[in-house]
C-alpha cells in the first residue's frame, strides 16, 4: 500500500509539473505579445490575459512545491520556455498562449477526474488545483475575444 501511495504522489507531482510547464509557456507567449503592442493594447492584454496566467503560474508552482515538500519528494525550478519567433506576431503569440492554457487545464481536469488527488488525501493540493483551473477557466474565450478585437 505504501508503494502505491508513493507512486501515486509521484504521478501527481509529474502531472502538476506538466501543467505548470504549459502555463509557463503561455506566460512567455503573452509576454512576447505584450512587447509588440502599443501601450493601450498592452494594458488591455496585461489585465485580461497576462495577469490571470501569471497568477495561475504562481499558484501552480506553489502547489507543486508545497506538495513535494509535504511528502519529501524532489521539487524543481520552472523556467519559462522561449516564447517563439517575433514573426509569429501578436495573434500567433496569443493563440499559442490559448493552446498552452487549454493543455494545462485539460491536464489538471484529467487529474482531478482521476480522483487521485482525493485518494492521496491532500486538501491543499486539491485547493491549489481548483484555484489554478479557476484562473485559467475562461482564458481561451478572453484570448479569442482579444484577438478578434485586435487592430480595431
Amino acid at each position: 500500500m505504501a508503494y502505491a501511495t508513493a507512486e501515486a504522489r509521484q504521478d501527481l507531482l509529474g502531472a502538476i509539473s506538466g501543467a505548470t510547464e504549459h502555463i509557463g509557456a503561455a506566460l512567455a507567449a503573452l509576454g512576447a505579445a505584450y512587447e509588440q503592442l502599443d501601450e493601450q493594447s498592452g494594458d488591455r492584454l496585461e489585465s485580461e490575459l497576462f495577469r490571470p496566467v501569471q497568477l495561475a503560474y504562481g499558484r501552480a508552482r506553489r502547489t507543486h512545491a508545497g506538495f513535494a515538500q509535504r511528502y519529501g519528494l524532489p521539487g524543481r525550478d520552472f523556467e519559462p520556455p522561449a516564447a517563439g519567433h517575433p514573426s509569429q506576431g501578436v495573434k500567433g503569440f496569443i493563440e499559442s498562449a490559448i493552446e498552452s492554457t487549454t493543455a494545462a487545464d485539460l491536464e489538471l481536469s484529467t487529474l482531478q477526474d482521476s480522483m487521485l488527488p482525493v485518494e492521496v488525501g491532500d486538501p491543499e493540493l486539491r485547493a491549489g488545483l481548483a484555484d489554478v483551473r479557476e484562473l485559467l477557466g475562461d482564458l481561451p474565450s478572453r484570448g479569442r475575444r482579444f484577438v478578434s478585437l485586435f487592430g480595431r
